[in-house]
């Protein structure tokens, strides 16, 4: 059979079965023997960014149980796609991409030329640091052996993006099908990921058990673990604080023993907890920059810390932790049980002290805008609270505002560009998540970020899909804008100076989708409320021209609990 035919009996055999593509002349085989086959679910995209940041959305959304694949043609159409990559790497999502590649003919080889054939590029060599496994398949006997190898890796361990570049010729290259029904029965070869032994979990024991102040802190490798909710909720029976990393708090349910997360722009109760607990457990946080500080020889000060995680390189790189543990977080979770005995001593007092001091932070720190961040997400979370919702966030002030106030229920997830921090993530995710949960995904963008990938109302318009996109539109580059005035005595250039957006709602009505407009703090009970019983696309226009701060925030410097403004109270 011809090998593009194999490519897709392989995949459907292993349940790869979404491609998100940009068509061009160097996949058409591969494009037209997933259609064929019957047993594919294509979209067509109007960039191939957009296409890797949707497959990306699949793998999010199942907690990366599901791999998608995202397609582009040769030259620009592999080079588009590699923000997507990149973002998949730094956040451990799996994801399959593949590339369409000139003849084998026409590639230059060895030649000190440039370039032999039309749109030739090296995609492999570009994306070997942001893959965990990259390769061209130069025959069509390579091909099913490639593609079980790159699956593999994909989903071993710390979970991450592989990229095969198939050329043209080998795509439409007979393969025998004793070679194909061989790989198609050939089971993945998913290596076995590092568990926590006897060892350290005795040594765990110890230091839980001498712990007055103990606090958790779920990190992003610990947001997709099977046992988390269950473990959380039993941390909050027994009245043991946890708090959250940016990507940890993609799926913490907010209940009352949750303190929101920590960092540069975290909530000031949960950065208050890590400089006062005494015993730090991190489960999958590799406490960077923006987690800790960059004072990090004073975050968690009376503190010893246990580190968890997958990857022995992030153990001990920031922080220097008590104990280190290579290990998931799943078998974190499943080897100790929180029941009473593992905190013999805990403060009766620690909990109610954290309380008071969320009791302290709970205020509106945009009290003197026309509309509060804060008291529209506070909307969101009542309106919404019994919907299964997907929220997608993209990168700017508008996600720190989303993180610090989102309060997400047992049927919601919420999704961060994390390591990457992309603009123009959120959209294009919010796609794919919207076609694998059948469920309302709400996007929240700002007027920079959802420009980027704009073109994508048209893929919503077609595919009817119920997403929602709220723009916070405060007419400029809000986050860097507020560098610019804390560092270059408010010289805007690019934020402000020489920046420019459209209405919202007039593009969308372009598209064919309908639009609001909030433009006051009374428009928020008008139009928020429509959100819970809307069906199919939809987008809000938060107009909050001069909104670019996030409150409260870290100079770079300051200790993690001296966020500004300091509270008066």
């Amino acid at each position: 059979m011809k090998a593009s035919d194999a490519l897709a009996r392989f995949l459907i055999a292993h349940k790869v079965q979404t491609c998100f593509e940009l068509v061009g002349g160097m996949i058409t085989h591969m494009l037209d023997s997933l259609a064929e086959s019957g047993q594919f679910n294509i979209i067509s995209m109007h960039h191939e960014q957009s296409a890797a940041f949707a497959a990306e959305g699949v793998a999010r959304y199942t907690k990366g149980k599901t791999i998608a694949v995202a397609m582009g043609t040769s030259g620009p159409g592999a080079t588009n796609m590699i923000t997507g990559i990149g973002d998949c790497w730094f956040d451990s999502v799996p994801c399959l991409f593949i590339t369409g590649q000139v003849n084998t003919r026409e590639l230059k080889g060895e030649r000190a030329i440039r370039q032999q054939g039309f749109q030739e590029l090296d995609i492999v060599t570009v994306v070997e640091s942001l893959t965990k496994y990259a390769a061209r398949v130069d025959s069509a006997e390579e091909l099913l052996p490639e593609l079980h190898k790159a699956l593999s890796a994909a989903l071993s361990g710390r979970q991450g993006p592989v990229l095969l570049d198939i050329p043209n010729d080998v795509q439409r290259t007979e393969i025998s099908d004793v070679l194909v029904e061989k790989w198609l029965n050939m089971p993945l070869d998913i290596s076995p990921a590092p568990a926590v032994s006897a060892s350290d979990l005795k040594q765990i024991e110890v230091l839980c058990g001498n712990a007055r102040r103990p606090l958790i802190c779920v990190g992003g490798g610990a947001r997709w673990a099977d046992s988390m909710d269950g473990w959380l909720a039993d941390a909050d029976r027994l009245g043991i604080p946890y708090v959250s990393t940016l990507m940890g708090h993609e799926r913490v349910v907010a209940r009352g023993n949750y303190f929101n997360m920590i960092g540069s722009y975290g909530n000031r109760e949960a950065n208050w907890a890590v400089q006062n607990c005494d015993l730090l457990i991190a489960v999958g946080a590799r406490l960077d920059v923006r987690q800790t500080g960059s004072d990090v020889d004073d975050f968690a000060r009376h503190a010893r810390v246990i580190q968890i995680d997958i990857d022995p390189a992030q153990l001990n790189n920031r922080v220097q932790a008590n104990l280190s543990v290579c290990a998931t977080a799943e078998s974190f979770f499943r080897v100790l049980p929180l029941q009473p005995s593992v905190f013999p001593a805990l403060d009766k007092g620690w909990l109610a002290e954290l309380a008071a001091q969320r009791q302290r932070a709970e205020i509106d720190e945009y009290a003197d805008w026309e509309i509060s961040p804060s008291e529209l997400f506070k909307r969101l979370n009542q309106i919404l609270a019994k919907q299964a919702v997907d929220y997608v966030c993209d990168v700017g002030n508008h996600q720190m505002w989303a993180a610090q106030s989102l309060r997400l229920s047992s049927n919601q997830a919420v999704h961060y560009s994390g390591g990457m921090g992309a603009m123009g993530f959120a959209f294009p995710a919010a796609l794919g998540i919207a076609i694998q949960s059948k469920s309302k995904v709400v996007v929240i963008s700002g007027d920079g970020s959802l420009q980027i990938n704009i073109q994508e109302l048209d893929t919503l318009n077609r595919l009817g899909l119920d997403l929602t996109i709220i723009v916070m539109n405060n007419l400029v580059l809000g986050m860097v804008k507020n560098f610019q005035d804390m560092y270059f005595d408010g010289r805007d250039q690019s934020t402000k100076k020489g920046y420019s957006s459209p209405s919202f709602i007039d593009i969308a009505a372009a598209y064919g989708i309908p639009g609001h407009r909030i433009a006051k703090a009374a428009d928020l009970d008008r139009v928020l409320p429509l959100l819970a019983e809307h069906k199919g696309p939809l987008l809000v226009e938060v107009m909050m021209e001069g909104a670019t701060e996030c409150r409260p925030r870290l100079a770079f410097g300051s200790k993690l609990d001296e966020q500004f403004p300091k509270l008066n109270n």
